[in-house]
């Protein structure tokens, strides 16, 4: 079977655009010049430029040969060939730190060499796809959520969980955008987050201030979880009790009583949407290793 010819992708530049491209730089022409000339995203132009040497040494030639170079599959894996790099990153999930830390901490480290800068979704690509090489498998023991496979955000909502709506449900998108930039505390989110051995815990985390509350409750069951939280949220100053953003989960059915308790707002993320709530559940993943066992109900460790 004959392989499969490489062709440029129709929204990528082509040759005779990177000519012209180098043309109006040696012409002086300003980049947003060139990218109208083009009818290109300025920003297109000035990536273009920025990545083949700038203004002074960019040429169209070695631009397009680079160009065919970057898009050539298949790559090698950046762990494979950095043997350093990878037994770094394999000592750090073996001490169950997760690929975002180990990615902020070789940053930190190495802040001068970029060879021993990784992202986190290529030490996630690296453990998920094994014929990379670089990493064993069973060191995907040690990531926090256990899957075996990396979901995107953006693919196809599942359906069909058969887990019930919650009735009166205010979205997420009509919470008002000044809670957005963080600036102003007293908005928290929040989920419960339910153990092996059956153990439930609910937890909030303000927005600004990255403030954690953790409250066990005895079940998952709404009229069990929304006085536990209506207990908790009560200890705080009145000024940092402004709103509570929740998942889907039945547990906070009864939110309207949670509401007109603790004077706060509800919203609810979309379904499938963890992201809404990042602080929320990059929490549950630390703490949930390190939760003290054994106390009983009703305990809030702040």
């Amino acid at each position: 079977m004959a392989p499969i010819a490489h062709r440029r992708a129709a929204r990528t530049l082509t040759s005779a655009e990177r000519e012209e491209i180098c043309r109006g730089l040696f012409a002086w022409n300003s980049i947003r010049t060139i990218a109208k000339s083009l009818h290109r995203a300025p920003s297109t132009i000035s990536r273009e430029v920025k990545r083949n040497g700038g203004r002074f040494r960019y040429r169209a030639s070695r631009a397009d040969a680079a160009a065919w170079k970057s898009a050539s599959r298949p790559k090698e894996c950046l762990l494979s060939g950095n043997y350093k790099l990878a037994r770094l990153v394999a000592d750090k999930l073996c001490l169950n730190w997760s690929p975002q830390q180990i990615s902020a901490w070789l940053r930190l480290t190495y802040p001068d060499n970029q060879e021993m800068h990784v992202s986190h979704e290529t030490i996630y690509r690296t453990l998920f796809v094994q014929t990379r090489g670089a990493l064993r498998k069973e060191l995907m023991e040690h990531l926090r959520t256990k899957r075996k496979i990396r979901l995107s955000r953006h693919g196809s909502p599942l359906t069909g969980s058969g887990r019930g709506q919650i009735v009166d449900a205010v979205s997420i998108r009509e919470r008002p955008a000044d809670i957005e930039d963080r600036a102003v505390p007293g908005h928290w989110e929040g989920d419960l987050v339910v153990g092996s051995n059956r153990t439930c815990i609910a937890t909030l985390v303000e927005r600004t201030s990255r403030f954690v509350m953790l409250t066990k409750v005895e079940n998952k069951k709404t009229e069990t979880v929304v006085p536990a939280l209506i207990k908790t949220i009560r200890r705080l100053p009145r000024a940092l009790r402004k709103s509570v953003t929740w998942d889907r989960g039945l547990e906070l059915a009864e939110h309207k009583k949670l509401a007109i308790a603790t004077h706060c707002k509800v919203y609810f993320a979309d379904p499938h949407s963890p992201w809404q709530r990042g602080s929320n559940e990059n929490t549950n993943g630390v703490a949930t290793p390190v939760l003290p066992k054994g106390h009983g109900p009703g305990v809030c460790y702040d």
